[in-house]
This record gives structure tokens, sequence and C-alpha cells, in this order.
């Protein structure tokens, strides 16, 4: 009689994931879903009827959205507020957030608010990162423009400084039209004046003693 049959112990099953990517509805999602998915990165936005996850934040970029946002700050014209990382409802299927937003401050009165309407929106600023220079040079700026957001700027690293291109919205063709590049200092009249010194982005406080 040959020999018993080795038993072989079952693979036990592998445990479940903590977190299970959302899989999309057919035509993709809507800008409500950011709302109502659990468990979503913060800063996701939706382009596209796609969700597109946070990038990671250079150094740069922390100190260019902190700066113009104190920088705006300083000079918005009363009824104008001025928010970081808030997503804007431009279509069912799109609702990006800027890094830096110039809005009517009426529409912030909510504190329960979540997006801002595209038609509350004066100025949409964009700091662009090593892996959203597609997004922010081509995408975003279209769909700003066709939301018919007035203003737009994109900001770039260049070699440690800081350059901001400017674009106004022409109403006729409803697209951007390019109104400066601005390497040292941005001084502009709309949507309101302001005038910044840019190397402030990247400037090193020397060490005192």
């Amino acid at each position: 009689m040959g020999p018993s049959p080795t038993h072989v112990a079952p693979e036990p099953p592998e445990p479940e994931p903590w977190f299970r990517w959302p899989v999309p509805p057919p035509g993709g999602w809507a800008a409500d879903d950011l709302d109502r998915l659990r468990g979503l990165p913060p800063h996701t936005e939706l382009i596209d009827g796609q969700l597109v996850f946070a990038r990671t934040r250079t150094l740069f970029h922390v100190r260019a959205v902190d700066f113009l946002r104190g920088g705006l700050q300083s000079a918005v014209l009363t009824g104008l507020e001025v928010v970081r990382e808030f997503t804007v409802d431009i279509d069912r299927q799109n609702r990006p957030e800027p890094d830096v937003v110039v809005a009517t401050g009426d529409v912030l009165a909510d504190p329960d608010l979540t997006r801002l309407p595209a038609s509350a929106v004066r100025l949409a600023v964009e700091v662009v990162s090593p892996e959203s220079v597609g997004p922010d040079r081509d995408t975003k700026p279209l769909k700003y423009a066709r939301a018919r957001i007035p203003h737009f700027w994109r900001v770039e690293n260049a070699e440690g400084r800081a350059v901001v291109y400017v674009y106004e919205l022409d109403p006729a063709t409803r697209a951007y039209v390019a109104t400066g590049i601005f390497h040292d200092r941005l001084k502009v009249p709309v949507p309101f004046p302001i005038d910044l010194d840019l190397g402030a982005i990247t400037l090193r406080r020397s060490s005192a003693g």
C-alpha cells in the first residue's frame, strides 16, 4: 500500500485592503461626487470626469502660494476675498482646485461652502509643479476660460526664481490672451492694482549674529 497523500493546508485569505479605489460610474464622476465619496485624499480634483489626486508640493510651491495669497489679500478690493486651494465648479465633469482664487465675498459668506461657482471667480492662480506642467499650462486654463473666469495667472519656477505669466480673457473668443510675463516684479492694474516683489518668494533670510 502506497504512502498516504500529504495534506496541504489552504492558503489564508489575503486581508482586505484598508482602502479601495473608487470605481467610476459610466460616463465618469460628476462634480457633486467630490462631496459624497469618502476617503479621498485632500485636494482631490475632478478633470473631465476623472479624479485627479494632489501631487507632492515642493518648497517653492508652498512659498509661492503663501506669498501670493498674502500679497493679493493686502491689495484686494472691498467685496472680494482671497482663498487658497479651494475647488471651482466649472461644469458637471470639471471641478479643479486653483492654488489661489480671488472671488466675490458674498459667495464666501457661507461657512459650509465646499466649492465656488465659476461665476464668482475673478482670478485663478496656478503654481506649476514638475508633475502638473501639462494641466497647469494647458488643461486648466482652457477650462477656466470657457467658464468665463476673467483673469488667470500661471507661476513657474525658473531656476529658483518665480516667473508669473498673466492672462486676460477675451470675452468674444472665450480664450485667454497673454498680457505680460513678470520676472522680478509683478505690477498689474487688473483685476485690481497690485505691485509685488517676486524675489520675496525665494528670499532666504540670513541668520542673526
